[in-house]
């Protein structure tokens, strides 16, 4: 009987291993700070998944964002209520806001929190740079308001009043989301917010109910790696901007100078690094095309030198190009005026300098090798009938003459062939060591 008593103790302790983790499992803590994006979702899809897998308590999403893209607001949502973790979505900290698409994933959540002096609300779709007439746009509200009623109804939230966030921006403080249940709590800190919910059950989306037990349980934070916050500080359209005319302005020095190779490396890196970032925002192709046109402009403000007027076109252009570049639905997803101005006015003058610089060095005269000597004017030390010795630059060369020459003959070189100068005798009245102008580009 013993023996049996022993068998049955150890086959029951990995049971009560799992059980005893599973009933002080951690609370997982996913801070989002900024715009909702690729990178957000990313993040939080990560973090969704790794609570699963750890059988945490929950999921507390600290929040402080001003919106973002819809296709990953929606993204996002749709793991939350997929999520088979319950999922604490907390506005905090004090001061902070859940707007546009904040208000969506704040809904979304199995339990809903704002810290004191917090709001959200403010939901309406925006369609940046177009004019959307009456059917198009009350299409795109209802498709919204829907969106909402579809997860706020099975949460048991005033639908209404979450809908109205959605078709008239209304926003809310956290007394007022409170106490018209647009949330389940206020709570000043993390601590305090799971001391509230602490055995609260909730009714999961999919019908299931969970009871948390959330006192005193340890909170792990989950970061990002290092590439989501590389993308998440280059996902910035001003910094995405500011990358990419760095890079630019580096390929184009290159150019000039090649063989440099740094700067082409460091431009090549910047410009791909800018593509790249750019490439997850609603990029507006009409915006590049200008920024195009405003290179195109800066080189015939070089060539043709028009007195300023192509290169100040070109800083407007520009600026226009920045300014559309980005199609973001708030104004933290868009290049600002301050940005655009402040990187076209200087970048425009510094090209025009360089490709100034760049036409002008090839239009002068070339001054070493064999093409330097043409042009100069030298001594014939001998006859030349035809050939014969010529000094020019300190050196004696082997010269021919069609019409010959006689010594001590001034003459001018014409061309150089296997380091055979033909030459001519120079016009009465020319300077010995004159130089004309030479047309030759």
């Amino acid at each position: 009987m013993r023996n049996h008593r022993t068998i049955r103790f150890w086959l029951a302790m990995p049971l009560a291993v799992v059980l005893a983790a599973c009933a002080h499992a951690d609370v997982l803590r996913i801070v989002v700070d900024g715009t909702i994006n690729p990178v957000s979702d990313e993040y939080l899809e990560r973090g969704i998944d790794r609570a699963g897998a750890e059988h945490a308590q929950a999921v507390l999403i600290e929040m402080r964002t001003p919106g973002g893209l819809v296709d990953s607001t929606r993204n996002i949502i749709g793991k939350i209520l997929a999520s088979g973790v319950p999922i604490i979505v907390y506005v905090y900290p004090t001061g902070s806001r859940s707007a546009s698409a904040g208000f969506y994933i704040l809904e979304s959540a199995d339990i809903a929190a704002m810290a004191p002096g917090t709001n959200t609300g403010a939901a309406h779709p925006v369609l940046m740079g177009t004019t959307m007439d009456p059917v198009m746009k009350e299409k795109v509200e209802n498709d919204s308001a829907a969106f909402m009623r579809s997860f706020v109804a099975k949460r048991g939230r005033n639908v209404d009043l979450a809908e109205s966030g959605v078709r008239q921006s209304k926003s809310f403080t956290d007394q007022e989301a409170l106490q018209q249940h647009l949330i389940d709590y206020v709570a000043k800190d993390a601590d305090d917010l799971l001391k509230q919910i602490d055995g609260k059950t909730v009714t999961r989306f999919d019908g299931r109910t969970v009871t948390l037990h959330t006192a005193g349980v340890r909170v792990s934070d989950y970061g990002m790696t290092l590439k989501e916050e590389i993308l998440s500080f280059l996902i910035d359209p001003n910094i995405a901007f500011l990358i990419f005319i760095i890079g630019a302005a580096a390929i184009y020095f290159e150019f000039n100078h090649p063989g440099a190779v740094i700067p082409g490396v460091v431009g090549l890196i910047f410009v791909v690094l800018a593509v790249f970032a750019l490439n997850l925002l609603p990029l507006r192709f009409a915006g590049a095309a200008l920024i195009l046109t405003a290179f195109i402009l800066f080189a015939l403000e070089a060539k043709f030198g028009t007195h300023g007027a192509l290169g100040v076109g070109g800083i407007a252009v520009m600026i226009l190009g920045a300014l559309l570049l980005v199609d973001g639905p708030i104004p933290q997803m868009r290049i600002r005026l301050l940005t655009a101005v402040a990187v076209s006015i200087p970048f425009g003058l510094l090209t025009i300098f360089l490709v100034n610089i760049a036409v002008r060095a090839r239009r002068n005269k070339v001054v070493t090798g064999e093409k330097g000597l043409i042009g100069e004017v030298g001594i014939a030390r001998t006859q030349l009938r035809p050939e014969g010795k010529v000094f020019v630059h300190g050196e004696l060369w082997n010269a021919y003459c069609a019409v010959g020459v006689e010594p001590d003959t001034s003459v001018r070189i014409t061309a150089v062939h296997d380091l055979v100068l033909t030459v001519e005798p120079v016009t009465a009245g020319a300077p010995v060591g004159s130089t004309p102008i030479n047309t030759l580009s």
